[in-house]
């Protein structure tokens, strides 16, 4: 961990990987916030299309967007640690490339935190499929702790945000995939709840390839997480992948109708 930066600057760390068919969006919701103390972090993990391109006209009209570009491939948790080891502001938080916020995302998230002198929180979302068309709203519980991630987890990463000055930084683990699962885990362990807010400030994007129409892959890296980074015995694994897997199959039972 580092100190305790104490400006109101928020952080926004965005991966990015052949994401110019949604990119523009993102930043734009980005852009369109009514809190305007913002930094936007975008690294560039070797895309092949023009997606660089697009950032970089954003680069020439607002100061507040940062360009990082990766020398190779690393993937989404190596980018996201790069950002936030970039991260000046006192508050950090995460949107992916294909996703996008409500213009009082930052607003209602800072007032909520400070509010409730609480260290992190995270809101409700739409989903919508790859072409955009809406799919349904996700409802994020009222507060959660360790024990409850370890059994699911409804902190969505494009809402999730924390105060570095109450917790420090926290990175991700170096996994493939359910490293934002990873820094959740490491930041519950140090504060008593995590609390969810009701009204929904994103919308989130399911694509087709995405980890979470692959819920083999999903649920390995889930067990890499109790096993490898939590460090939990082989019978306490058992129980919370039942867990898991139970209540994955209730959260994501209508995405196996969508086309």
């Amino acid at each position: 961990m580092t100190g305790k930066p104490m400006n109101n600057l928020v952080s926004i760390i965005m991966p990015s990987y052949n994401s110019s068919l949604y990119i523009d969006e993102a930043v734009q919701s980005v852009i369109n916030q009514s809190y305007q103390d913002w930094e936007l972090i975008v690294i560039d993990d070797c895309s092949k299309d023009n997606s660089v391109e697009i950032i970089q006209a954003y680069l020439q009209k607002d100061s507040r967007i940062i360009l990082l570009s990766q020398s190779e491939n690393g993937g989404p948790a190596k980018s996201r640690n790069i950002g936030i080891q970039k991260a000046e502001g006192r508050y950090i938080t995460f949107l992916d490339s294909d996703d996008f916020w409500e213009p009082d995302f930052l607003q209602t998230s800072l007032q909520y935190l400070n509010d409730r002198q609480i260290e992190f929180c995270f809101a409700s979302y739409h989903r919508i499929t790859e072409q955009g068309q809406y799919i349904d709203f996700f409802k994020v519980p009222d507060k959660v702790n360790y024990y409850d991630l370890l059994k699911t987890c409804p902190i969505p990463c494009l809402t999730a945000i924390y105060d570095t000055s109450r917790v420090g930084k926290h990175f991700m683990p170096p996994l493939k995939k359910r490293q934002d699962y990873g820094l959740w885990l490491s930041l519950a362990k140090e504060i008593d709840y995590m609390y969810g807010i009701e009204k929904p400030l994103a919308t989130y994007r399911i694509r087709k390839n995405s980890v979470s129409r692959n819920k083999f892959k999903t649920a390995y890296y889930q067990w890499k997480i109790y096993r490898e980074v939590e460090k939990i015995n082989f019978f306490k694994s058992v129980y919370y992948i039942i867990h898991y897997t139970f209540n994955g199959i209730l959260k994501y039972a209508v995405l196996l109708k969508t086309p």
